[in-house]
């Protein structure tokens, strides 16, 4: 049984969570302890790869049962979408 949209999005539920925990204050977020800055960026680079990839996420043909997170509402993605634009912010203020 194919995934559907909003499987889809909460898939990536935890990156979003991560993004933006680490934007707010990524010395209280128990994930990036020990890590240096760039190990940091790289993480986050990480996951914001991952919400990239499920934003694309789109069938190519009518027999393709792949969920077309890429042509879904806005409102469905936009933590997502915000969070993509988090991370990427983040990385480069850091």
């Amino acid at each position: 049984m194919a995934q559907t949209v909003t499987e889809c999005l909460t898939s990536g539920t935890d990156s979003v969570t991560l993004i933006n925990s680490i934007n707010t204050d990524a010395s209280a977020e128990i994930a990036v302890e020990g890590m240096t800055q760039a190990e940091i960026n790289e993480l986050v680079q990480r996951n914001v790869d991952h919400l990239s990839a499920i934003l694309l996420y789109a069938p190519v043909d009518a027999s393709d049962d792949t969920p077309d997170v890429a042509g879904a509402a806005s409102g469905l993605k936009s933590t997502h979408v915000a969070a993509v634009t988090t991370g990427t912010d983040y990385i480069a203020a850091n």
